[in-house]
């Protein structure tokens, strides 16, 4: 779910307000996916993503620089927590998250590093970074004249199937890779609430 539409995305898809939606569902409503009315009980966990824009180090340079972004983690948290579920909320380094792991690219072989952190309920263990194995083989930036050890995502430069391939993801267009994470974290996460959830009495 999320409040832009998302046309590229390949999987099912809903446009809305995922806090105002999770804050239905923990009053006890019922909210229509596609042709499905759900209610907080058909959900077995939760993974939030709010922006990050005002906590990238991009947006931190600089006085008041990304300061007119919302910071939406502390109203995201308060839902997941009254709903019970266990939840994931991932962001950038440096976001006000709460006792979180790093994951990175080189973790996965992929040719990112990608540092992102995620805040649990849960206990979630993420693989160490291994950035000996990235050597510099990559096109540089513009004003530099060293080999990147790493693709550059999100710049028009280099070829949108180089990034997509660093990434993990073969479906998204420049813009959107600028702001996603390497579906190989998530799928790692998903695979340890899975095994916990298992162990969890009925």
């Amino acid at each position: 779910m999320d409040i832009a539409p998302q046309p590229n995305y390949p999987f099912p898809f809903y446009q809305g307000d995922a806090i105002g939606l999770l804050a239905m569902l923990v009053a006890g409503g019922a909210v229509r996916f596609g042709d499905e009315l759900l209610s907080l009980a058909d959900f077995a966990a939760a993974h939030a993503s709010p922006p990050c824009q005002r906590f990238t180090a991009y947006r931190r340079r600089g006085a008041g620089v990304g300061s007119g972004y919302l910071n939406l983690i502390p109203e995201a948290r308060e839902g997941l927590i009254a709903s019970g579920l266990p939840y994931v909320i991932e962001n950038v380094p440096g976001a006000p998250l709460e006792d979180p792991v790093m994951y990175c690219g080189s973790s996965f072989h992929l040719d990112v590093r990608r540092h992102r952190n995620f805040e649990s309920n849960v206990t979630l263990v993420a693989p160490p970074c291994d950035h000996s194995w990235q050597t510099p083989r990559f096109p540089p930036a513009t004003n530099r004249a060293n080999l990147r050890s790493t693709v550059e995502v999100g710049v028009w430069r280099i070829p949108l199937d180089t990034q997509r391939k660093a990434m993990g993801i073969d479906w998204m267009e420049l813009r959107e890779l600028s702001e996603a994470i390497p579906p190989a974290y998530t799928e790692h996460i998903g695979r340890q609430l899975i095994q916990q959830l298992a162990t969890v009495p009925a």
